[in-house]
């Protein structure tokens, strides 16, 4: 695989990469895995893969929505809560789970910063509805939604509008720049959500697996 120039993926970040510059640096691809832009992809040519799209879009920091509601409220997430956030994610999709392990091991991560893990709390119920992590590639100024959550009986609500504008606003004039992506076809359609937020692109690239 050609390796990426930093100037290439500061250029256009969303069509330069489908992941972030600092994971594409440690990148290993599997024999059976291709990554496709999709002005690249064509059906015919990958009919031996299975296909699952992704969009990947990006936020220029410039404008940032507000939202205000009376009813909910950030907590600043530590490391005693990382099982709420397990909680949450496991209980917000029906196509994937992950552990508290998992979860640690994120913040060893290079771009862990613990300012940009939120819990969402409801104020009459003191219950955790909701959840936000994202990363910091301090080195070029980018800034990573990666786990956006709301519990399914607390949609609707603009309580994930509520959570993405709260960590963008918590790094504007800090970040240069925001990316996000996500499943095209994931029930929740979370890419309405980034959308509304101001995220904008129409990248989307192809996780193709190779057919046993």
């Amino acid at each position: 695989m050609k390796e990426l120039l930093l100037s290439e993926y500061l250029k256009s970040p969303c069509s330069s990469s489908s992941i972030p510059y600092w994971k594409q640096k440690n990148l290993i691809m599997p024999d059976n895995v291709k990554i496709v832009h999709n002005d690249n992809y064509t059906v015919n040519e990958f009919t031996n893969y299975s296909d699952e799209p992704y969009f990947r879009l990006y936020h220029d920091l410039k404008f940032i929505c507000q939202t205000d509601l009376n009813d909910v409220e950030i907590v600043n997430a530590n490391p005693d809560l990382l099982a709420e956030f397990v909680a949450i994610i496991n209980a917000s999709y029906t196509d994937l789970s992950v552990t508290n392990e998992q979860i640690e091991s994120f913040t060893k991560s290079p771009v862990y910063c613990p300012d940009l893990w939120v819990l969402l709390r409801d104020k009459a119920s003191e219950r955790f509805v909701g959840c936000g992590i994202a990363d910091y590639d301090r080195n070029i100024g980018e800034l990573i939604l990666e786990w956006i959550q709301v519990l399914p009986l607390y949609r609707g609500r603009g309580y994930g509008s509520y959570i993405v504008n709260h960590l963008l606003n918590r790094m504007k004039g800090i970040a240069k720049f925001a990316t996000v992506s996500g499943k095209i076809n994931s029930p929740s359609r979370p890419e309405s959500l980034y959308r509304r937020c101001g995220f904008t692109g129409n990248d989307i690239w192809h996780i193709l697996y190779r057919k046993q």
